[in-house]
């Protein structure tokens, strides 16, 4: 694989992101409803050999072309020295695990590239469903090729919605003609499908991770949606903590009538 002038335009990496993450996939998939050894890590979080296999083989493909670029994932110690990187590569290698050792369909894999604290680069992959969401900062969002966007308008009544059942309940006492979405394991995948107008809302609740958010983000924003917390501040990634307060993705309208009603309904919202 070429190493890549750390300079380069981020659309230069892009392919090679693809690349890594559809070889990635084709390695989950091949493990996929065999029986694998799993262990829990921090208590309640599981891993399954998968994890970690596809977690090498990336860290192997992406640093290899960009070994001057900071390096996170879920599955890998961290290492401080990325908090001072022009640009970090910030990998889930399988999001969506639990999904994934119960022979679900609904997991994936996302990797992004960050900068200055905001993905320029951002590719998730649902292998069962062979479906690759890709996106270049300033360039949109494509779906297997295929340019996609946000649904359009304001209004809530009949909004697909995702998320939480509590935060699902809330907006649905206040809106009870939302249409609620069976739970999708994999945050990442949530979040594309309002990139791709399949879903209008999509909740995620406090202490998601920058794994599970970079990629996704950049495609909601660049498929013409917004994703923020719930009091409308925009992610920072690559920092000292990971950790993100509970947020809210939607195409641009309802985002913002989103936004307005948390904020007068703030103790449904609480």
């Amino acid at each position: 694989m070429p190493v890549i002038d750390p300079r380069a335009e981020p659309s230069a990496l892009s392919a090679i992101l693809v690349d890594a993450v559809r070889e990635a996939g084709a390695l989950a998939l091949g493990m996929f409803g065999r029986e694998l050894k799993t262990w829990t890590k921090n208590g309640t979080s599981p891993v399954c050999e998968a994890d970690i296999a596809v977690d090498r083989l990336l860290r192997e493909r992406l640093t290899a072309a960009a070994p001057d670029y900071g390096w996170r994932s879920e599955e890998s110690g961290d290492d401080p020295a990325r908090l001072a990187a022009k640009r970090v590569w910030i990998v889930d290698p399988i999001d969506g695990t639990r999904a994934y050792i119960r022979g679900m369909a609904d997991w994936t894999i996302a990797a992004a590239l960050v900068e200055a604290g905001r993905p320029v680069l951002g590719v998730i992959f649902a292998p069962p469903e062979a479906a690759l969401y890709a996106a270049v900062a300033g360039r949109g969002a494509r779906l297997n090729g295929t340019a996609i966007r946000a649904s359009e308008g304001e209004k809530l009544d009949g909004a697909r919605v995702a998320g939480p059942r509590r935060r699902l309940d809330q907006l649905a006492a206040i809106v009870p003609s939302i249409e609620t979405v069976a739970k999708i394991h994999s945050l990442a995948l949530r979040l594309a499908r309002v990139a791709q107008g399949t879903l209008d809302v999509a909740f995620a609740s406090r202490s998601s991770n920058d794994w599970d958010l970079a990629a996704a983000d950049l495609l909601v924003h660049e498929a013409g949606g917004a994703l923020t917390d719930i009091e409308g501040r925009v992610l920072t990634y690559n920092r000292a903590e990971p950790v993100h307060e509970a947020l809210v993705a939607a195409g641009r309208g309802r985002h913002r009538a989103l936004l307005d009603l948390v904020e007068a309904r703030k103790r449904e919202f609480a």
